[in-house]
């Protein structure tokens, strides 16, 4: 392939192509798409695989918090390794790890044996996870990253959607049947990942002489990424950790309801999630991250605390869809915001991974508080709780630079104004 002037194939220098998403992205999203699915199947099977061993609830619960617990312990590993090997390396790497970890998991002979298996896939699941973010950074053009974030979230929301659908009936024919189909899938992912990606100069692992190394504690000089940092501890509290937690049992306990509309809510929320992502991506490229991310949190402070008052069950499902459009709008215009702080051509497999880590560390910690005040106070003193975490996260949002290299106010990591040139050229 022609190399342009600066670095970047003579293509992609094309104004014509300007705007459009490199095909290299289209191939994260379909990986991220057969991931998720993968892991949707998995859902269901895993905790019934671990009662089988004659274990109780709480030691069968354990097996999926090992799994969360090792993603979290081992992320700051899986930057260095995105630092010092490379983005497409570490992402194949993870994915054949995780892949080996869950296949395994179906010839687990003890209980112990599962535990040990699952959070070998941990490992490699913060693995894949920072290094795609790694890609989408260096293959995305700043004028595209809201889109190509975007994208990427959609592909695993909608394989999480679809994958425990599949799942459910895979556990009617046998309960180690779903880890395998799992693996199978992983290292088919993987295969097509290799094969579209091993010739792309645009995710090639060398590396250009200007290359500068972006580490944890530069950036959070930026108070872009700062912001960052509190909004996805604040999407982890309330997305990843209370609406699996808390709700079904606010389901049960305020709304006097089976567990049925508990699921029901969930996919309500997944709804209200991709309708918002797609158009908040494109916007976030137009008009820059901070009005996105702003109006996502305000949103999604609204919906879940609305969510705690509710009485209803109308109004419960609408309060449910409102946090799901307040979730799709900031994920994509945050996600950008990291990926312009770091540029193109900065290694910063660290900040990634602490990127990363702020969700997983506000999914942990977000059940245990929401559910003390669910026990010692209210159910809606709990999701105003949680509401508030991301109130918080928009004080910190409100004053942060725009990052969108075109829009004015935009900062560098250092303190100097955001430019393709500071972003550094796509190599």
């Amino acid at each position: 392939m022609v190399q342009g002037t600066a670095g970047r194939p003579q293509e992609e220098a094309d104004p014509r192509n300007r705007g459009r998403l490199p095909g290299e992205v289209w191939v994260l999203v379909a990986t991220s798409f057969v991931i998720a699915i993968g892991f949707g199947i998995v859902a269901p099977a895993l905790p019934v695989f671990a009662a089988s061993f004659d274990v109780g609830v709480t030691a069968a619960s354990v097996v999926v918090s090992a799994f969360a617990f090792m993603r979290l312990a081992f992320a700051p590993v899986s930057g260095r390794l995105v630092s010092v090997f490379g983005e497409r390396p570490v992402y194949l790497c993870g994915i054949l790890i995780v892949a080996v970890g869950t296949g395994s998991c179906a010839f687990a002979g003890s209980y112990w044996q599962l535990v040990v298996l699952r959070s070998l896939a941990g490992t490699g699941s913060t693995m894949f996870t920072v290094s795609a973010l790694a890609l989408l950074v260096r293959l995305s053009p700043p004028e595209v990253r809201g889109r190509s974030t975007g994208l990427w979230a959609t592909g695993f929301l909608v394989g999480n959607i679809v994958g425990p659908i599949l799942g459910g009936g895979l556990l009617h024919v046998s309960l180690r049947l779903p880890f395998l189909a799992y693996a199978v899938s992983l290292v088919l992912a993987t295969f097509v990942a290799w094969v579209f990606l091993r010739r792309s100069v645009l995710a090639s692992p060398q590396r250009s002489q200007g290359e500068i190394t972006l580490g944890l504690w530069q950036a959070l000089r930026h108070p872009t990424y700062r912001a960052s940092l509190v909004s996805n501890f604040a999407n982890g509290w309330a997305v990843l950790g209370v609406r699996i937690s808390l709700v079904p049992l606010f389901v049960v306990e305020a709304l006097h309801r089976d567990q049925g509309l508990a699921g029901i809510s969930m996919s309500v929320f997944a709804v209200g999630n991709v309708v918002a992502l797609m158009p908040s991506g494109r916007l976030a490229d137009a008009y820059g991250r901070k009005p996105l991310a702003c109006t996502g949190l305000a949103i999604a402070a609204a919906g879940t605390i609305w969510l705690g008052f509710t009485e209803s069950v109308p109004a419960f499902l609408v309060a449910c869809a409102v946090a799901g459009v307040g979730a799709g709008l900031l994920n994509p215009a945050q996600s950008a915001a990291v990926a312009d702080v770091v540029g193109a051509r900065a290694r910063g497999g660290p900040v990634l991974a602490g990127f990363q880590m702020s969700a997983d560390v506000g999914s942990i910690v977000g059940p245990l508080l929401a559910g003390v005040a669910a026990d010692a106070i209210s159910y809606p003193a709990a999701f105003a709780i949680t509401g508030a975490t991301a109130l918080v996260a928009l004080l910190a949002w409100l004053v942060a630079p725009e990052t969108l290299p075109s829009r004015a106010g935009g900062r560098g990591p250092a303190g100097e104004p955001v430019t393709e040139a500071t972003c550094g050229p796509r190599t």
